[in-house]
C-alpha cells in the first residue's frame, strides 16, 4: 500500500542506513505521482552525493561529463534561497541546451521543481521533482505539492547529513574586506570593470582578489564564491558594500549594474 506524507517521515526518522531512504524515496514519487524524486548534495569544493529515482545511467553519465559545472540547475539554485520551478532558469546557453537535451533523453522529464537547502560551511543540498507533462499539469502539481515538497526537502536533507556525518565540510576561511567589497559588488550585478573602478585600482588586481576569495571559499568559479560568501554571511546582497561590512569608505557608485 502507498505510504502517505505522515507515514513516509515517520518511517524516515526511523531509517538507519541510505539504502532505507533510497526505498522512502521511491515510495514517495508514487506518492507524488511524477517521475522522479531526488536529493543532491555538492559540496564547497564539488563533491557530489546523492540518491533518488533517476536511472542509475543518468547518474553515471552525469558525473562522466562532469555536469555539475555547467548544469543550469545548480547553477541556478546556488544564486536563489527560494524554490525554483526550472522553467525560470536560464537553458539559452548552447551547452545549457545541450544537457537539457540530454536529461530529457535519459528520463529526467521536461518539468523540475527543485527546492535549495543551504549548509553552514557553504554546502548545497537540492531536492528535487521532475516530470514529464505540459505546463498545466506541472502547474497543478507544483501547486498541490509544494508545501509537501518543502517539508519532506528539510527531512530528507536532516536524514541524509545525519547517516553520512563525514560530509560535514571545514569552515571557510575569513575573506579580506577587499575580497568582500569585491563580491558583493558582482553579486549585486556590477561588471567586473564597474568594480575595479569602484574600488580604484586595476581590473588585473581585482582578478586577484576574486581568485584569492575563491579559493579561501573553495568555489568553483565566481558565481559559486558569491553564493557561498552569501550563504557564510561573510557578505550581504543589496545596498552597498557599506552595509555589508560597516566600515566601507565613502567612494561614487556607478549610476546602475551591468545587465546581463
Amino acid at each position: 500500500m502507498m505510504m502517505d506524507l505522515d507515514q513516509f517521515l515517520v518511517a524516515l526518522d526511523k531509517a538507519k542506513a541510505i539504502d532505507e531512504v533510497q526505498l522512502l524515496t521511491v515510495e514517495m514519487r508514487d506518492h507524488f505521482k511524477v517521475d522522479h524524486i531526488v536529493y543532491h548534495w555538492v559540496s564547497a569544493d564539488g563533491e557530489q552525493f546523492g540518491f533518488g529515482t533517476y536511472d542509475p545511467a543518468w547518474a553515471q553519465r552525469y558525473v562522466e561529463m562532469d555536469y555539475l559545472r555547467i548544469d543550469p540547475v545548480i547553477i541556478g539554485c546556488f544564486q536563489r534561497f527560494d524554490p525554483v520551478d526550472w522553467r525560470s532558469l536560464d537553458w539559452s546557453s548552447k551547452t545549457g541546451q545541450r544537457f537539457r537535451k540530454d536529461a530529457i533523453y535519459h528520463g529526467v522529464g521536461n518539468q523540475g521543481f527543485s527546492i535549495p537547502i543551504r549548509g553552514p560551511n557553504g554546502q548545497l543540498a537540492l531536492f528535487t521533482a521532475s516530470h514529464t507533462s505540459c505546463d498545466e499539469t506541472w502547474d497543478k502539481l507544483t501547486a498541490t505539492h509544494k508545501r509537501a515538497w518543502i517539508l519532506v526537502a528539510h527531512y530528507l536533507n536532516q536524514k541524509a547529513l545525519q547517516i553520512e556525518k563525514v560530509r560535514v565540510p571545514e569552515p571557510v576561511r575569513a575573506l579580506s574586506p577587499r575580497e568582500m567589497d569585491a563580491l558583493t559588488y558582482l553579486g549585486m550585478g556590477y561588471s567586473r570593470g564597474q568594480v575595479a573602478d569602484l574600488l580604484h585600482i586595476s581590473e588585473h588586481t581585482l582578478r586577484a582578489y576574486i581568485e584569492s576569495a575563491r579559493f579561501k571559499l573553495n568555489a568553483a568559479n565566481t558565481t559559486h564564491a558569491v553564493a557561498r560568501a552569501v550563504a557564510e554571511g561573510l557578505i550581504v546582497i543589496g545596498g552597498s558594500a557599506r552595509s555589508a561590512r560597516g566600515d566601507w569608505p565613502g567612494r561614487n557608485e556607478p549610476s546602475k549594474p551591468a545587465t546581463h
